[in-house]
């Protein structure tokens, strides 16, 4: 059986396409996810797909799906800062998983900066716009549990 991928995606990333484009472009978060599908396929790996803008939500599903998961993929938007209890379920779960950011958060504001997620990922995607999402699976799916 391949490996099944988690790819958790937090608040307003549901705007992709219409949000502040300037900053993260044109391509809908359907488009990013038939992209990762498409790549999946090739890769031989499964994907699926979680978006909230609610906190808890994103908690309630890595605990929901994870066991029968491989790897985590996760952009977690303005709770990259501040998701301490999705750092927790992440660490709970015991999965590889690697942190996207469509945006560098490195060349942003100060407050963006500041990832809780990044010291426990094996991996940062930041800045490569919806690309990140295809190089962390690339790499994720080569390192997930099986």
């Amino acid at each position: 059986m391949p490996a099944t991928i988690l790819v958790i995606n937090g608040p307003n990333l549901n705007n992709l396409g219409k949000r502040d484009v300037s900053m993260y472009g044109t391509t809908t978060l359907a488009e990013i996810q038939d992209n990762i599908s498409a790549k999946a396929a090739e890769l031989g790996v499964e994907v699926k797909f979680f978006q909230s803008n609610h906190e808890g939500s994103i908690v309630d599903f890595i605990q929901e799906s994870s066991s029968g998961a491989g790897g985590v993929i996760i952009n977690a938007g303005a709770l990259t800062q501040v998701g301490y209890s999705i750092l927790d379920a992440l660490l709970d779960a015991g999965l590889p998983f690697i942190e996207v950011h469509l945006s560098n958060i490195h060349a942003r504001e100060r407050f963006r900066q500041r990832s809780v997620f990044a010291s426990k990922a094996i991996g940062q995607m930041a800045g490569f716009g919806p690309a990140g999402y295809i190089y962390a699976l690339d790499h994720i799916s080569s390192v997930a549990k099986s």
